[in-house]
């Protein structure tokens, strides 16, 4: 990258050394966060270094096997994947900082990254522990697997969810932010977004449909940024500062994304601050009921709805 780092990335500009996208320390500006995605099947194998980086391994589609070592012990961790990311949690495994390994399966798998310095045991989390919540409501409800989040995970930075976003629906919003470092109000947390998108559950779409999403971000005293972009399958967002949202599932497509975040404040804790022009919004959904849409889990309506671009 050049002078003026870049916070916006369509798929595969990210692609290296076998994976569709990383993210990492060698993108100027950013530290704190990182992000693979990858390929698996037809004998592809996926390795993971001990690089100083605690890790989440999060299939997105099909299974995936971990074979891991950390140098004083081994093994294998079978993960229960999903049809689509549409379709409930899958499990998730966590590996420390020592522990390398190599991953094997049948579809698509995501590994959020964060540097620790804490050497921590590693944890499988099965896809019938994970807790699901309904957030917001109205068009602003969406559903959030809290699988990588303090209440839910040992970890000494990592911080990972997933946010699933019915058709018209808005999520990531009020616009908030986390960059500046106020006990107990708010966090200084590095933040990636990872996009897919699919034709809404229930809808018959033609073979030309084109799944998107919208995702906006915008200056806070902290620094400068500007994202206002349509975002597919495969793209994927930087925070390094700044507000950001709303993500907003356009008619007829569902809109996915994975949370990675991590910072350099001592406690591991998501706090935030509301856009003060916008946070009046929340107290709206007192009066409002959630999106009966949701939650999504596992449907035979996965295998017939439509094209993923």
């Amino acid at each position: 990258m050049n002078a003026s780092p870049q916070w916006f990335f369509t798929r595969p500009e990210l692609s290296r050394e076998g994976w569709e996208s990383v993210v990492d320390a060698t993108l100027e500006g950013w530290q704190h966060t990182g992000l693979r995605v990858g390929e698996l099947g037809g004998g592809v194998r996926l390795a993971l270094g001990s690089d100083g980086v605690e890790r989440m391994v999060v299939p997105l589609t099909g299974d995936v096997t971990v074979e891991w070592t950390d140098g004083t012990d081994s093994g294998t961790i079978e993960l229960e994947g999903r049809a689509s990311v549409f379709d409930g949690p899958p499990d998730v495994a966590y590996l420390g900082i020592t522990a390398t390994a190599t991953l094997t399966g049948s579809g698509r798998v995501a590994v959020a990254e964060a540097p620790a310095t804490e050497s921590l045991p590693i944890e499988v989390l099965r896809k019938a522990d994970i807790p699901v919540e309904i957030r917001g409501a109205g068009r602003s409800t969406r559903q959030v697997h809290n699988y990588g989040t303090p209440a839910g995970l040992h970890a000494q930075k990592l911080i990972v969810c997933e946010v699933i976003t019915p058709a018209e629906n808005w999520s990531s919003y009020p616009a908030h932010k986390h960059d500046e470092a106020i006990e107990g109000t708010e966090s200084r947390l590095e933040e990636i977004y990872y996009f897919e998108s699919e034709v809404s559950r229930g809808a018959n779409a033609p073979a030309e449909a084109a799944p998107f999403g919208m995702f906006a971000t915008y200056s806070s005293p902290a620094g400068a940024i500007d994202i206002n972009a349509m975002v597919r399958t495969g793209d994927v967002a930087l925070v390094p500062f700044g507000y950001h949202g709303p993500a907003v599932a356009a008619p007829g497509y569902d809109l996915y994304y994975l949370n990675v975040m991590a910072g350099p404040d001592p406690e591991r804790v998501w706090n935030i601050s509301d856009d003060p022009a916008h946070g009046w919004v929340r107290d709206e959904w007192a009066t409002q009921e959630p999106d009966p849409r949701l939650p999504y889990t596992p449907s035979t309506a996965a295998s017939s709805k439509g094209p993923r671009r």
